[in-house]
């Protein structure tokens, strides 16, 4: 199990993270959600090492390095220049003395033109594209930046279906999404961030308050607004 503990990060004057805690557990997909600003990246930032000048802690149960047991999806990938998709993921794997193998099965589902140059690729390829190096390792927990950010309908269900799968696996995984139905339907437990603090931590049965809760919190006062304008008959 990874724990973070009571975590605290600042830019410069400003608290980004205020005392953050959750846990990811190996074979459960955690949920993280939030407006933007609400110190999710900064916080998978931290967790994976990317920061590290935070206050609070971040272990894992046996003592092991994260990013020896962990793999990132940020954000917004970045490729080097005049590197095909092949060379891209090779060089992923080499950093850390992998073998390059399995490489081709899975793109059999991801279908990307891996003798291209990357950074030819759309934004859905690009998304892939990265995520194709954590796959063919054998990762005990993923951590994933907005992984349906950009991919197309048929490829978002194919996503699932894989992190369903890693997950009966034994795989931990911790994702953001703005798609709050991809979360409730994955998710054995989602926290929601908000001004750089645990709002709540939700399980399962009570994720049916989740879309309510969270529109009460994030937009009070619109939604007295929009009972003016829009009233109840």
């Amino acid at each position: 199990m990874i724990s973070i503990r009571d975590l605290h990060y600042r830019y410069g004057s400003h608290e980004v993270l205020r005392g953050v805690s959750l846990a990811l557990r190996p074979g459960a997909i955690h949920g993280l959600v939030g407006a933007n600003g609400a110190g999710k990246t900064t916080l998978l930032s931290c967790l994976y090492g990317l920061l590290a000048d935070y206050q609070g802690s971040v272990q894992e149960s046996e003592g092991r390095p994260i990013r020896e047991c962990a793999g990132l999806l940020p954000y917004e990938p970045f490729f080097y220049p005049r590197l095909t998709g092949r060379e891209y993921v090779a060089f992923c794997l080499q950093a850390r003395g992998m073998p390059v193998r399995g490489l081709d099965g899975w793109n059999e589902l991801l279908e990307l033109p891996l003798d291209q140059y990357a950074e030819t690729y759309s934004a859905g390829m690009k998304k892939k594209l990265a995520l194709l190096p954590l796959l063919v390792q054998p990762f005990r927990y993923l951590i994933l930046d907005e992984p349906f950010n950009g991919l197309d309908l048929g490829t978002n269900l194919l996503l699932m279906e894989m992190l369903r799968r890693l997950r009966r696996q034994g795989t931990g995984l911790l994702l953001t999404s703005h798609l709050l139905g991809s979360l409730t339907e994955l998710c054995d437990e989602i926290t929601v961030l908000a001004d750089g603090q645990v709002l709540r931590h939700y399980g399962q049965p009570e994720f049916g308050a989740l879309a309510t809760d969270l529109l009460d919190n994030l937009h009070q006062h619109k939604l007295q607004r929009l009972r003016t304008l829009l009233p109840e008959r």
